[in-house]
């Protein structure tokens, strides 16, 4: 699975029979199609049976189609051009079908998270969280959604938090101090930020512990990361689902509060004080003056 699919093929070529080879062909040059055809129908396609396709999948090393067509998926979401991307998302062409179609995805992507989430893993980065010096939050992009709303509420649990922003100072300047003390949290989802890996790649050397938050074991996050807490995020649009990760944050900084409960309550009767004071809430749906 670590393995780019397209060089599977192309290191596979000269052990495939000619019927292999026209399947492997065929996906070489319109991986963009083959992800979404059955089986059947790329046979029919390149003029070969059924189970020819299920043998070439089988000769590179899956146990069926269906985990060769999780590869061709991963190289979509991965490598197609937001454009690309565009252009595919044919179900979502219907204004009628676009509300529930997208919705249904967003609540495929929590079942597949609850259903593949490591609970050692997650009750293992509470821990670092809570035990750390600093806690920074990395995520760039369209990930600097789900980081900034991440430390907004952190902040509010433990001390020491940081959120890295793309703002005047390079990310690397704002991770200059951390040390084998702190945590590192890299949010990061296709199409992956080249920056938030190199910065994670930055932090790894500094000794840092790293937690990511990503879709993938086989993510380019996750080989920097002492913890990799996984949150699907499949949508083929020209935007990623961001609800899972989402989802997946807020057990985090629950989880979190109950452990730290005691601690905060104080904290949270003082924020209460204050939002009264300087009426930050709207009250009893006055205007605040």
């Amino acid at each position: 699975m670590a393995v780019d699919l397209i060089k599977n093929i192309q290191n596979n070529f000269n052990a495939l029979s000619k019927g292999q080879k026209l399947i492997a062909e065929f996906i070489i040059n319109n991986y963009d199609k083959a992800a979404f055809m059955t089986a059947a129908s790329l046979g029919e396609t390149v003029n070969v049976s059924e189970s020819t396709v299920v043998r070439f999948a089988n000769t590179l090393g899956y146990k069926g189609y269906k985990d060769l067509q999780k590869e061709l998926h991963e190289l979509i979401k991965n490598k197609l051009t937001t454009v690309q991307r565009l252009s595919m998302a044919n179900e979502y062409s219907n204004k009628e079908n676009a509300l529930k179609k997208v919705m249904e995805k967003d609540m495929d992507n929590i079942q597949k998270t609850i259903n593949e989430i490591g609970q050692r893993s997650f009750q293992e980065a509470i821990k670092l969280i809570l035990n750390a010096e600093n806690v920074y939050i990395l995520g760039l992009r369209s990930s600097s959604f789900l980081a900034g709303y991440l430390g907004f509420y952190l902040s509010f649990l433990i001390k020491g938090v940081k959120v890295v922003t793309s703002g005047p100072n390079d990310v690397f300047e704002q991770l200059l101090k951390a040390d084998s003390k702190d945590v590192i949290i890299g949010i990061s989802y296709p199409r992956y930020s080249k920056r938030t890996l190199e910065a994670l790649d930055f932090c790894m050397e500094k000794k840092c512990k790293i937690i990511s938050i990503t879709d993938s074991l086989i993510s380019p996050a996750s080989k920097y990361s002492n913890i990799s807490l996984i949150a699907s995020s499949d949508m083929l649009s020209f935007v990623d689902s961001l609800v899972a990760p989402m989802s997946l944050i807020n057990a985090l900084i629950v989880s979190i509060g109950m452990e730290k409960r005691d601690d905060i309550t104080s904290s949270f009767e003082d924020l209460e004080n204050i939002w009264n004071k300087y009426n930050v809430y709207d009250v009893n749906g006055k205007d605040n003056k």
